[in-house]
């Protein structure tokens, strides 16, 4: 059941200080982070964006309200279809696989079954539909992946030599930065003491 009071909060336009607000008190009595993330799938889809913008910011700057509700987020993600909030679930991912996430979202990561998030993100690169935005996001996940999927790399190379005269001078620019990324020798997976640390040197966006 949705929470009509969130609603009520993002029925009309947002500017990024009630954003702000509205992340920090997430989880307490008016709302909770599930909350956001169901408003999320609203079917106007200016709602959906609102709290998935919401939802980027709990991620980014309240992490320990986010961390109870993570694998909740990744089981919705692939059922994203509002491309403007899914511009900010994608986000939220590049950001939760980059090589500096924190040890608690790392584990997550870990042990989570992320086979089937890969083959959705590749699907996504490759859709005519899905905005520049979207797929620079994507191409971060699926590099930054590589680290426990080994396989992703050379199909992510295949792919991104498809996709290259197809799509703009912005996403040119973003492959040469991921290529980058995975030319550098020695990037492995490692867990020691339960801890997901990666050894490459790139710097992941």
């Amino acid at each position: 059941m949705l929470n009509h009071s969130l609603l009520a909060n993002i029925k009309t336009t947002l500017q990024k200080s009630k954003v702000e607000k509205l992340a920090a008190i997430a989880s307490g009595d008016s709302f909770s982070v599930a909350d956001l993330i169901d408003v999320s799938f609203y079917h106007h889809e200016q709602i959906g964006f609102r709290a998935a913008w919401i939802l980027e910011n709990v991620y980014t700057n309240h992490e320990l309200r986010f961390l109870p509700h993570a694998l909740y987020f990744l089981e919705k993600l692939p059922q994203q279809h509002n491309l403007s909030a899914l511009r900010h679930y994608v986000k939220i991912l590049a950001l939760m696989t980059k090589r500096n996430a924190s040890i608690d979202i790392k584990k997550i990561i870990e042990h989570y079954d992320t086979d089937y998030l890969v083959e959705v993100v590749f699907a996504w690169l490759i859709d005519e539909k899905i905005p520049v935005a979207v797929k620079s996001h994507c191409l971060n996940i699926l590099a930054n992946l590589t680290a426990k999927h080994s396989w992703i790399k050379e199909e992510l190379l295949q792919t991104m030599d498809f996709l290259v005269d197809k799509e703009s001078i912005g996403f040119f620019a973003k492959v040469k930065q991921i290529r980058r990324q995975l030319s550098v020798r020695g990037c492995r997976f490692l867990i020691t003491n339960d801890k997901w640390t990666n050894d490459q040197s790139a710097t992941d966006q």
